[in-house]
């Protein structure tokens, strides 16, 4: 497994019209691989991620974790600066053998924190075309609550501080829409920031290889840890 990151231009047309459509970002990524590549593994799959930090200097950034060594050198020609590729590619393997029951790291995930329906709980009159389809949760509350429910199925806990809150921010709140094959596909989408505890090393490794939640293939699901230091 390897993990990429690459800086955008967002200066460049080409790098907002990728930004601003998961589906075109998806195939870009995709195009990163010869069609013969590795999509998935018993490591992991590609998986990909926007991060847009709110302080200018440190710029837009694309991550990619994937079974086999990218090359972004069409989205360069995009949307990065072709005089310096600036692309990073490392061995994942390592981190991934690091981890252990009982670490604490800091985090970042992009998540589509959503449910299937199963009953409508609309106030007023009931649809029940909505039964079985996915919903996107759209606050805070939910949103928290949702990637909570997931964390032991995932092999790690939630940060609590000392006042009892976990050590969570919930941002970048969006509803994100994009045409896939002539049909509209919209998802809610939100990025948590945090301090977790590995609780079962092999579960959050599988997260880490395989990712969270649904829309994946659409720039969902990417988990990243850093040292707490």
């Amino acid at each position: 497994m390897y993990i990429s990151r690459l800086p955008l231009n967002v200066e460049r047309r080409g790098a907002l019209r990728l930004v601003s459509s998961p589906y075109r970002m998806h195939a870009a990524v995709e195009a990163s691989f010869p069609p013969c590549a590795t999509r998935e593994c018993e490591e992991g799959r590609i998986l990909w991620r926007i991060d847009q930090s709110p302080r200018s200097e440190e710029g837009v950034w694309l991550y990619v974790v994937s079974p086999e060594r990218p090359d972004f050198s069409h989205i360069v020609e995009q949307c990065g600066w072709p005089t310096n590729p600036g692309w990073e590619t490392k061995d994942y393997g390592p981190l991934l053998d690091r981890v252990g029951d009982g670490q604490v790291w800091r985090f970042r995930l992009k998540a589509n924190p959503a449910r299937k329906v199963k009953a409508d709980l609309g106030r007023r009159s009931k649809n029940p075309k909505v039964i079985g389809k996915v919903q996107g949760h759209v606050t805070v509350e939910q949103q928290l609550k949702w990637l909570e429910d997931r964390s032991g199925s995932h092999g790690f806990s939630l940060v609590v501080d000392k006042d009892g809150f976990v050590q969570v921010s919930v941002s970048q709140r969006r509803t994100e829409r994009s045409r896939r094959e002539g049909s509209d596909v919209t998802i809610c989408t939100a990025v948590y920031d945090g301090v977790l505890r590995v609780e079962d090393a092999d579960a959050f490794r599988h997260a880490l290889g395989f990712g969270i939640g649904r829309a994946k293939g659409f720039g969902c699901g990417l988990l990243t840890i850093m040292p707490t230091r």
